[in-house]
């Protein structure tokens, strides 16, 4: 198409994929490749979760609650006695007399999140989890979309559907391959279980992703390994205690405690970094490799069938969240402010405080979210 009337549909699809002002050099860049190398290491940590947790299984030792509790003591022995140490708005008994029910909320979300999706093994498929698990991403854009005021431009819609492509490549391959595993017991009880547990993950990470950018990181992970120790107590307690007293202690099985505990710390304690430096679901997009890497791993330690699926899956996730990463989000707060600043009218005053106080509480990437 040529002339004015081509240029100026170029123009908009340009502007509304956010290409316009871009070039190669300026997306491949040094932050965009920490990015990436931080993401799969959160995928490689997940993967060593998850062979600590087939080596408990095959040993017979199904305590996902006491696993989960383990984590949230490490927490509470290191990031709540840092918090302890905090003075003035940021003391912990400031943050627990003032936000203790949301980091109630936050907690039983996460807590409840990690229990139901491995419930769900018991009742449905691999392939199933795998492809519902997926579900977390479009729940965590709308509710960015709702609460933090993010707009996404049609390039981020697009990088999603090509990172689901590549889950579906991976899918194919595990069926392929025959690692189609998992009962078949109650199919749509365990599917609505990993739906289930989708939204409570989506709901956990937009706190995360709050808190991070526009508190603290120790804060959150203080008050989660808080309030997470006191649910999974609980809950383990009520549901797990006799499991407890049928586990045949010994070396191997305290080391492969050991292994999950750490792993799980370790991603939850680097976790915010990365959300504070992209965004929570862009995370959620670069652990769709985790699967992956736990493949890799199995080739050596379980024997699993290879394809060539497996690699071609690889790097159509990795496409789609470079193309995520790219091009930065949008957030409607800042047009909003920028148009009330600019408006000299006298009626407009109060507006305009608004606006001032809206930027103070934004975030980073000019996000803000009022839950807390």
């Amino acid at each position: 198409m040529e002339g004015p009337a081509g240029d100026s549909l170029c123009g908009k699809w340009r502007n509304g994929c956010g290409l316009y002002r871009d070039k190669l050099k300026d997306i491949f860049s040094w932050q965009l490749l920490k990015t990436i190398a931080m993401g799969q290491v959160l995928s490689l940590l997940i993967c060593g979760t998850a062979g600590s947790c087939q080596y408990l299984a095959d040993a017979g030792v199904e305590t996902p609650m006491l696993q989960s509790f383990l984590n949230y003591v490490l927490l509470l022995l290191t990031y709540t006695l840092a918090l302890c140490t905090h003075k003035g708005d940021a003391s912990f008994m400031k943050v627990l007399r003032t936000k203790w029910w949301k980091y109630l909320v936050m907690g039983l979300a996460d807590v409840e999140a990690n229990y139901t999706v491995v419930k769900a093994y018991q009742f449905t498929t691999l392939t199933s989890i795998q492809l519902l698990d997926c579900f977390v991403i479009p729940v965590l854009m709308v509710l960015s979309w709702i609460f933090l005021k993010t707009r996404y431009r049609p390039v981020h819609f697009v990088a999603v559907m090509v990172c689901l492509v590549g889950v579906g490549a991976m899918v194919g391959a595990d069926i392929i391959s025959g690692r189609d595993q998992g009962s078949t017991s109650d199919v749509v009880l365990g599917d609505g279980l990993v739906l289930l547990s989708s939204v409570l993950y989506a709901v956990s990470n937009l706190c995360q992703e709050h808190t991070v950018k526009n508190l603290s990181r120790v804060e959150f992970l203080g008050m989660m390994g808080l309030f997470g120790t006191l649910i999974s107590g609980v809950q383990l307690a009520a549901l797990e205690i006799n499991a407890v007293k049928a586990i045949k202690w010994d070396l191997y099985i305290c080391m492969l405690f050991a292994v999950y505990a750490l792993c799980m710390y370790t991603l939850y304690s680097f976790m915010p970094v990365v959300v504070k430096l992209t965004s929570a679901t862009a995370v959620n997009l670069s652990l769709l490799t985790a699967d992956l890497f736990s493949l890799f791993c199995g080739l050596l330690l379980f024997n699993y069938k290879f394809s060539v699926l497996y690699i071609i899956s690889f790097v159509i996730i990795m496409m789609g969240f470079i193309m995520f990463n790219a091009i930065p989000t949008y957030s409607a707060l800042h047009g909003a402010a920028a148009q009330e600043a600019a408006d000299p009218r006298p009626d407009h005053a109060s507006d305009r405080l608004l606006a001032a106080d809206g930027d103070a509480r934004r975030t980073e990437t000019g996000e803000a979210f009022t839950f807390l």
